[in-house]
């Protein structure tokens, strides 16, 4: 597990319009269509109307917004994309799984996450909800998923190495919450996971609180033994009958998993 660094104080005073326009852009991004009005923006960012109108018009003189309709409403445009493009990544997310993932979103239809650990949780590195008709959800790169409660945290956890799942389980457990008394319950603990190394894949039916009407299942991503990441496929609850989903949608995501882990061995890691 990668060690996190502290980052020193800089000593260079924060340059608050860029931070508050970066701000704007980060809810825009995560707004239906990258389109939202001024008040829906000033609420998302905690920034005064007054001052997100500016923003967004400094924005649109550099192109990176434009106006929609009769000009209430700001959208992104294309210039924003723009400005990843000199981004080149290195590791197996960008060179292995990111193309897979796109690969084989006709087939699954539904949006799927890639998720690694980080401490208690699992975090989204690759995501084609922004691609799916039937995603609910856009900008998923970066969120963090509760590990025992979560399809992606349970494939993970089951087929992770031991020194890991120890280690994860041990934080988990000195939690003063309700994913450590979770974690506490070792019986149960023990009990999910080898249900899930049992049936080959994770599943959440909404124990996730806060997405109480998302139904998931997910599959561990192997580099040699042990599982390095896991990746999910999510469905609005009651939408596809659990029968569906294990008949037709759980072998189609085993064939990712199984490509991506594959190109994590071959070399892409």
């Amino acid at each position: 597990m990668t060690r996190t660094v502290a980052a020193e104080p800089s000593q260079y005073k924060e340059v608050r319009g860029l931070t508050r326009g970066l701000a704007v852009i980060r809810a825009m991004n995560g707004m239906a269509g990258g389109i939202g009005s001024v008040l829906e923006v000033a609420r998302a960012t905690g920034i005064h109307r007054t001052t997100v109108k500016r923003l967004l018009e400094t924005l649109k003189a550099e192109g990176l917004v434009d106006h929609r309709d009769d000009g209430g409403t700001y959208a992104l445009t294309f210039e924003v994309r723009r400005l990843a493009e000199g981004y080149v990544g290195g590791d197996w997310i960008d060179t292995v799984a990111a193309p897979a993932m796109r690969a084989h979103l006709r087939a699954l239809s539904w949006p799927s996450d890639l998720a690694t650990p980080d401490g208690c949780d699992m975090v989204v590195r690759e995501s084609t909800h922004r691609q799916s008709m039937l995603s609910q959800h856009r900008a998923m790169i970066g969120v963090r998923i509760p590990m025992l409660v979560s399809s992606l945290g349970r494939a993970w956890l089951a087929h992770c190495g031991e020194t890991a799942r120890e280690a994860t389980l041990a934080m988990l457990r000195a939690r003063d919450d309700a994913h450590g008394a979770l974690a506490r319950d070792t019986r149960r603990i023990a009990r999910l996971l080898a249900e899930t190394r049992r049936r080959g894949y994770a599943l959440n039916t909404g124990e996730w609180a806060s997405q109480s009407d998302v139904t998931a299942i997910a599959c561990p991503v192997f580099d040699g033994p042990d599982a390095v990441a896991a990746v999910n496929l999510v469905f609005m609850r009651d939408v596809v009958p659990l029968a569906e989903i294990r008949a037709r949608h759980v072998p189609l995501l085993r064939s990712l998993a199984r490509e991506i882990s594959d190109g994590v061995v071959a070399g892409g890691r």
